[in-house]
C-alpha cells in the first residue's frame, strides 16, 4: 500500500508543468540523436550534463531519462529508410525493415516501430514500477562465469542469422571476433593487433563497423546500379502507411514478447538492448510458420527487437535505482549525473528520495505517450525520404554517416574506416557473406573474452566453474538446443508433411 502512495506522489511530481515540460524536450532531443548514427544516448546525455547544472534534480534527470528512451524510438527511423541504424541494437531492425522499405512498406515499418516502442516501454516501465527491487538480487547473482554463458547463448542465437550457407556464417562471424580483439588487453594492459595505430588502442569503434557494412556499402551497390543502368525504378509506397490487419496480427505476438524479453535481459548489468534485439528476432524467427521471410521483410522481424529494444531501457534502470550498479554507457552517465546532484543510488534511495525515485519512473510513463503522438505523425514524412532521387539521396547517407562516425572521436582514421567497411560489405553481398553475424560478434566478443578471462581467474583456471551454478548450467544447456534446433526443426516439419500426405 506504502509503494502504491509512492506511484500516486510520482505522479503528481512528474505531472507538474515543468517536470512535463522536460519530459517533451528530452524524447524530442532523443529522437533526433537517435536518427544520426554514432552520437547515442550515451554522448547526449553527457552532453547535457553541463546544460542541467543548478537545475531542480528531479527535473534534470527526468530529462535525461527522455533522452535515453527517447533515442530508442529515433534509432530505427534511418535503419529502415536507408540501411543506416542509428545505434547498435538498431542493427537487428535494419534486417527487415530496410527489407519493407524496399518493397513500399516503409509506413508499416516505421508504424509497427513506434507502436511497438510504446507497448514494449509501457510494459517495461510497469515491470519496472512492480519488480524492480526482487529483480535486482537475481542481477547480483550473476558472476563472470554466468555472463560468460549468456554471451555463448547469444552467440548461439547468432546462427540463424548465418542465412543459406552455414559456412560463409561462420566465416562472417570469426571475423567479427577478430576484430573484437583489437585494442588494449584488458588483463595485461598490452595492445593486441593495433598495427602500431595509436587509436586502435580503443578498438575498431562498433559505429564504424555498421556505418560502413550497411550505410556506406549500400551507397556503393546503389552507385554500381546507376551506373550499369539497372537502377531499379522509384520504390512507390503500396498501401496505406498505417498497418494492414494481417500486418497487426503478425506483430502483436512479437510486440508483447518483445517487451518481456528486453526487459529480462536489460536488468542484467552489461547485457544491453543489442543483445535483447537480437534474442527478439532469433525467438521470432523460430516460432514463425514462414522463417524464410525473414531478412526478406518480415514484419515480425521489426515489431520484435524494436519492443525488446526499448524495453531493456526500462529494464536497464533496475540495477542502476536499486543497487547502484549502471548496466552500460548510457546508465553510467546518468549515475554520474546522480552523483553531481549529492543523489547515491542504491537500497536506500527508494526511501531517502521517494519523490524522486517514483517521479522518475512515471515520467516514463507519459515520455511513452509523447513519443507515440511525436512519431506517428512523422510517419509520413519520413517515407518521403524513399521519394529522394538518388542523385541526392546517396549524398545524404554518405553526409549523415561521416558526421555521425566523426563526431564520435574527431578522428579522420574512423572516415578511413567506414570506407574500409563499406568496401567489405559491398564484397560481401557480392559473395552473398551475410553482414549480420560479423557485426553482432563484435558486439558480444569483448564481453564473451572478458567474462571467461575473470570466471578463470577467480578459479584458479579450472573450467568447471562454468557448471557450479543453475544459471549457467541453464543457460549452456539453452545453448546446446539453440544449436541443434536448426538441424531439428526441418526433421520435425518433414516428418509432420509426410503424415499430412498418408
Amino acid at each position: 500500500m506504502e509503494t502504491f502512495t509512492h506511484i500516486l506522489n510520482g505522479f503528481s511530481v512528474c505531472m507538474q508543468p515543468i517536470n512535463l515540460w522536460y519530459t517533451f524536450v528530452g524524447v524530442f532531443i532523443g529522437t533526433i540523436i537517435g536518427v544520426l548514427p554514432g552520437i547515442g544516448p550515451s554522448a547526449g546525455i553527457a552532453l547535457l550534463i553541463p546544460v542541467t547544472y543548478g537545475m531542480n534534480p528531479t527535473s534534470a534527470l527526468i530529462m535525461m531519462c527522455g533522452i535515453y528512451y527517447g533515442t530508442k524510438y529515433g534509432g530505427s527511423t534511418t535503419a529502415i529508410l536507408i540501411r543506416t541504424p542509428g545505434e547498435a541494437a538498431s542493427v537487428m531492425t535494419s534486417l527487415d525493415g530496410y527489407a519493407m522499405a524496399q518493397k513500399g512498406r516503409a509506413g508499416a515499418a516505421l508504424a509497427v516501430s513506434a507502436i511497438g516502442s510504446f507497448i514494449a516501454g509501457t510494459i517495461g516501465v510497469v515491470a519496472l514500477t512492480l519488480f524492480a527491487l526482487p529483480l535486482a538480487s537475481m542481477a547480483l547473482k550473476f558472476g563472470p562465469a554466468e555472463y560468460f554463458c549468456l554471451m555463448l547463448f547469444a552467440m548461439t542465437a547468432v546462427s540463424s542469422l548465418t542465412g543459406k550457407s552455414p559456412a560463409k556464417g561462420m566465416l562472417s562471424t570469426i571475423l567479427g571476433l577478430m576484430i573484437a580483439t583489437i585494442g588494449i588487453d584488458l588483463q595485461s594492459g598490452q595492445p593486441r593487433y593495433t598495427m602500431g595505430i595509436a587509436e586502435f588502442q580503443d578498438g575498431v569503434g562498433f559505429i564504424v563497423v555498421v556505418v560502413g557494412l550497411f550505410a556506406v556499402a549500400e551507397v556503393f551497390r546503389g552507385l554500381e546500379e546507376v551506373h550499369k543502368g539497372t537502377a531499379p525504378p522509384m520504390i512507390k509506397i503500396s498501401g496505406k502507411l498505417w498497418l494492414t490487419r494481417e500486418e497487426w496480427r503478425r506483430s502483436i505476438g512479437p510486440i508483447w514478447r518483445g517487451g518481456i524479453i528486453g526487459f529480462v535481459i536489460g536488468v542484467l548489468p552489461g547485457a544491453g538492448g543489442t543483445i535483447a534485439s537480437i534474442m527478439s528476432y532469433t525467438t521470432e524467427k523460430r516460432l514463425s510458420k514462414h522463417p524464410e521471410e525473414f531478412g526478406k521483410g518480415a514484419i515480425e522481424g521489426v515489431a520484435g527487437p524494436e519492443s525488446a529494444n526499448n524495453s531493456d531501457t526500462a529494464g536497464a534502470l533496475v540495477p542502476l535505482l536499486t543497487l547502484g550498479v549502471p548496466g552500460g554507457g548510457a546508465t553510467a552517465v546518468l549515475m554520474g549525473a546522480f552523483i553531481m546532484y549529492g543523489i547515491q543510488p542504491g537500497p536506500l534511495l527508494f526511501e531517502k528520495r521517494p519523490d524522486l525515485v517514483w517521479g522518475l519512473v512515471d515520467s516514463m510513463y507519459i515520455g511513452n505517450v509523447m513519443l507515440l503522438i511525436l512519431n506517428l505523425p512523422l510517419v509520413g514524412l519520413f517515407v518521403r525520404l524513399l521519394y529522394i532521387p538518388s542523385a541526392i539521396l546517396y549524398p545524404l547517407i554518405v553526409a549523415i554517416s561521416v558526421i555521425g562516425t566523426y563526431a564520435i572521436n574527431g578522428s579522420m582514421l574512423d572516415l578511413y574506416m567506414i570506407l574500409f567497411f563499406g568496401m567489405v560489405g559491398y564484397v560481401f553481398d557480392k559473395v552473398d557473406i551475410p553482414v549480420a553475424p560479423l557485426v553482432l560478434s563484435l558486439v558480444l566478443g569483448g564481453i564473451m573474452e572478458q567474462s571467461f578471462r575473470q570466471a578463470m581467474t577467480i578459479s584458479g583456471a579450472d573450467p568447471s566453474i562454468f557448471v557450479k551454478s543453475g544459471i549457467s548450467i541453464t543457460l549452456i544447456a539453452l545453448s546446446v538446443i539453440s544449436i541443434a534446433l536448426p538441424f531439428i526443426l526441418p526433421k520435425i516439419k518433414a516428418m509432420k508433411a509426410n503424415d499430412v500426405e498418408e
